[in-house]
């Protein structure tokens, strides 16, 4: 086995053991945080902000659609503007959301952050090119879909009925934590991606690493949709 393949092979084994750790985990309200959050009352910056981070690092289908955003992307400046989109999207929907108490079905919300997934694997393997004839704008799609996974994050918080006092400065701090959980999460990812990028490998398996992506969507997909019509 060559070094390329094997390195490859590795990076493959971190990655998919690291988002299946997550996924025992996503979204998930341990029991100390749920008991926070239902009985808080009045401004709590701190504990909000370590909520808001523990969020988004468990939080793998954010985390997978952000790979696939940076998969093709290897200069910092692509890297940082095509992730701050995408913090723009779900940091409007996120406050906006809540604040304003705009109810959506969290299966469906989580089904369409699903399918972003599936859409940025489908992107990444030039298949809009070779299927439709046509490039969709990345920007465009990346602050779209950012305003989903807000959105998502939103009805998470909802399913608390958090008291209006401080609820602002609450959420906020909220807000602040993902962006936190997202730079240590994404740092990592960035990290383990950099080694695979010196081999060959990295583009050589990219059909293979991105095709992972759109079956790890379509699972999401099929889980969410499943949810909504037995719930």
């Amino acid at each position: 086995m060559s070094q390329s393949l094997a390195s490859a092979i590795k990076f493959l084994v971190v990655f998919l053991g690291l988002f299946a750790s997550f996924s025992l985990f996503a979204h998930g309200v341990d029991e100390d945080t749920r008991q926070f959050l239902t009985l808080n009352e009045g401004v709590s910056i701190l504990p909000f902000i370590y909520i808001g981070a523990k969020h988004m690092v468990t939080g793998y289908d954010h985390l997978l659609f952000l790979v696939g955003v940076i998969f093709f992307l290897f200069r910092t400046k692509d890297v940082v503007l095509y992730v701050s989109l995408f913090t723009l999207g779900h940091s409007i929907t996120l406050l906006f959301g809540v604040l304003s108490d705009i109810q959506v079905n969290a299966y469906l919300i989580d089904a369409i952050i699903g399918f972003s997934i599936v859409y940025k694997g489908f992107d990444n393997l030039g298949g809009f090119k070779r299927v439709f004839g046509f490039q969709p704008n990345t920007k465009l799609a990346v602050i779209i879909f950012g305003l989903f996974h807000g959105f998502g994050l939103a009805t998470k918080i909802q399913e608390f009925n958090l008291p209006e006092d401080g609820l602002v400065t609450n959420i906020l701090a909220f807000n602040v934590g993902v962006e936190i959980g997202q730079f240590l999460a994404l740092g990592l990812v960035l990290i383990l991606m950099s080694f695979w990028r010196r081999h060959g490998s990295y583009l050589q398996f990219s059909t293979a690493a991105n095709t992972l992506l759109m079956s790890g969507g379509l699972m999401l997909v099929g889980f969410q949709l499943t949810g909504f019509f037995v719930s």
